[in-house]
């Protein structure tokens, strides 16, 4: 829920656990306590997609039995696999642009006993209107990082489970062509396509395909996106990493952003999401400014985090039982 500053200092001072997102400006403000918080101005609130520095987007731990909040950075955040709780959940939040969270991208798929300890969060980021500098926020010492993954971990009780889902418009068609990469990189000058060496940046101008389209690899039926940043002198830059030897293709056009991401959150079915958040791309390229995704709110974010870093996604948390 969007609260103002003087709302959320009362909620800290009172003991509550919070997970909270909001302009650094008033993050800044914020008093030592039970929370873990994380740069943005952007929001999906009650009201619809908004953008604003006035209100704080706050979320009430009041599921779990015991916290644990800790801060890594990028040669021990795979620790967070170590001090996870035996059933539990860990909120990741991590700074946009950081070395910390390349680290975590280029590597969290490969590390299998990530997918026993439900993980769930977001990038930090800031206003890109005016720029700015993403941070996140460890509440116990009110002190925030550029470099750093805040984590909290939440013990949950023997009755209760959390689980982490995903919602995504973008599917692929499986007579485009096929596009493989070299290595486990945030960018990309070659690449081949179906077994051909091409100029991947040459590629996708001849092609005239639409940069807002995210590359999409299927794993099992589920799609993850990779969306590109921007193409420079012959560089094509993501906002994840793409893998060697994963097959990607170019996602399928959306007619209307906004009516499929509705048709996916009605079939999705969730009930009572505990934690939301929605890419910025999806903010931006969905036209979500003022439009309202029930059940879903929460930060808009620069990636999301389930197990992985995700891109052009809608990342939630339920807890069941």
């Amino acid at each position: 829920m969007l609260i103002t500053l003087e709302e959320t200092i009362a909620k800290i001072n009172e003991g509550k656990i919070l997970h909270i997102a909001a302009d650094g400006s008033l993050l800044d403000k914020l008093p030592k306590g039970k929370w873990i918080g994380g740069t943005t101005p952007y929001f999906i609130s009650d009201i619809g997609g908004i953008l604003t520095k006035d209100k704080l987007f706050v979320d009430e731990i009041d599921y779990g039995e015991d916290i644990n909040i800790c801060t890594y950075g990028k040669y021990n955040v795979f620790q967070v696999v170590e001090e996870c709780y035996e059933n539990g959940l860990a909120i990741m939040i991590m700074p946009y642009g950081s070395q910390v969270a390349t680290k975590y991208a280029k590597e969290a798929p490969e590390v299998e006993e990530l997918l026993m300890h439900p993980t769930v969060g977001w990038i930090s980021g800031f206003d890109l209107n005016t720029g700015g500098e993403a941070k996140v926020y460890d509440g116990t010492t009110a002190a925030s990082y550029t470099d750093k993954a805040v984590v909290m971990y939440v013990k949950l009780p023997e009755n209760k489970s959390a689980m982490i889902n995903m919602l995504n418009i973008f599917t692929d068609d499986k007579t485009d062509p096929i596009i493989r990469f070299y290595d486990n990189e945030l960018s990309a000058k070659k690449c081949t396509v179906n077994g051909q060496e091409v100029d991947f940046a040459q590629y996708i101008e001849k092609k005239g395909i639409d940069s807002k389209l995210p590359l999409v690899a299927d794993h099992n039926g589920a799609y993850i996106n990779t969306s590109i940043k921007s193409m420079e002198n012959g560089t094509v830059s993501f906002y994840a990493p793409v893998f060697k030897d994963v097959e990607y293709r170019f996602a399928t056009p959306v007619k209307d952003y906004a009516t499929q991401f509705k048709k996916i959150i009605d079939e999705a079915g969730a009930k009572d999401p505990v934690f939301s958040c929605n890419c910025i791309l999806n903010y931006l390229y969905g036209e979500l400014e003022g439009k309202k995704t029930p059940p879903y709110t929460g930060p808009v974010t620069f990636g999301e985090v389930a197990y992985q870093l995700l891109n052009q996604t809608l990342v939630y948390c339920e807890i069941l039982g």
